[in-house]
């Protein structure tokens, strides 16, 4: 797809901060459980927390799967699962996840736990470090999984800011640790994707384009939502699309269309799921 070159770049001085922390932390845990944002596994996957994991297991949660398709998630799990890696997709607000979770780690840990049974010693709990990129749902699925609000949950990126240690039961411990993203994107689509789907603060994005990426990807791949959702006729022009929203709904001032009315409302219908569900990436076996 083309687009204009759209640089994003945001490294705020507190994820420096983590990056060392989890560097230290890394040693006292048995495994690592990484969230992605299902509508874009890859382009949510820190290559940082690559380097920082050291081989050890890890259970990559597809968080937000409800937003994402469904079929195209499904093709996801097959492509990142591998010896050492077990992949699930959960709706992290509405399913009983803890279950889930600790079977999971359960299956990953399970030549540990017996070496531990082996020795004589009591299986102790499973140390898990939480990571993934801001705004994935770490902190609510941390919350959910010890049923109490044990971390600060906002719909915003940048909400933790340390890490913190939960005790679940009596088999997993969870150390949250805020997210982190890396200090330049070397492909610009990851970060028009992470835009997109609200993981860098709007503040400093360049909205308009973003708005224009997303709806030439709607209108080549996604048509019938945009005419389901807006009920109004397409054309390529992803500039005149939005033109059209806003004149179907009103959005006018001083007798102009009021451009950051649309955009910003458009971004956020297409984050809080109301064209229905869509992934905006798809594994390459697909």
């Amino acid at each position: 797809m083309e687009n204009d070159k759209i640089r994003i770049q945001w490294f705020p001085g507190h994820m420096t901060k983590a990056k060392r922390e989890m560097q230290d932390k890394m040693k006292m845990v048995d495994l690592v459980i990484e969230l992605r944002d299902a509508r874009i596994p890859n382009a949510s996957k820190n290559p940082m927390i690559e380097e920082l994991i050291q081989q050890k297991p890890r259970l990559i949660i597809l968080s937000k799967k409800d937003k994402a398709d469904a079929a195209i998630t499904k093709a996801w799990i097959q492509t990142l699962s591998n010896a050492s890696t077990m992949v699930l997709a959960l709706d992290i607000i509405t399913e009983n996840i803890t279950p889930k979770i600790v079977k999971a780690v359960q299956t990953l840990m399970q030549a540990k736990i017996e070496r531990m049974i082996r020795r004589g010693m009591k299986p102790r709990a499973m140390r898990a470090m939480v990571v993934g990129v801001p705004n994935v749902g770490k902190s609510t699925f941390i919350n959910k999984i010890s049923k109490k609000k044990i971390a600060v949950t906002g719909d915003r990126p940048g909400v933790t800011k340390s890490l913190q240690w939960s005790k679940i039961n009596k088999d997993l411990e969870l150390l949250d640790t805020p997210g982190v993203l890396w200090p330049k994107f070397e492909d610009e689509r990851v970060g028009i994707l992470l835009a997109i789907t609200g993981a860098i603060r709007d503040e400093i994005l360049p909205l308009e384009e973003i708005a224009a990426w997303a709806m030439r990807y709607l209108l080549q791949h996604h048509a019938q939502a945009l005419t389901k959702r807006y009920d109004i006729a397409l054309c390529s022009d992803p500039y005149e699309m939005l033109n059209r929203i806003a004149q179907k709904r009103g959005y006018m001032r001083n007798h102009e269309i009021d451009e950051k009315r649309t955009i910003e409302t458009f971004l956020r219908e297409l984050r809080d799921d109301k064209l229905g569900p869509i992934s905006w990436e798809v594994p390459d076996a697909v």
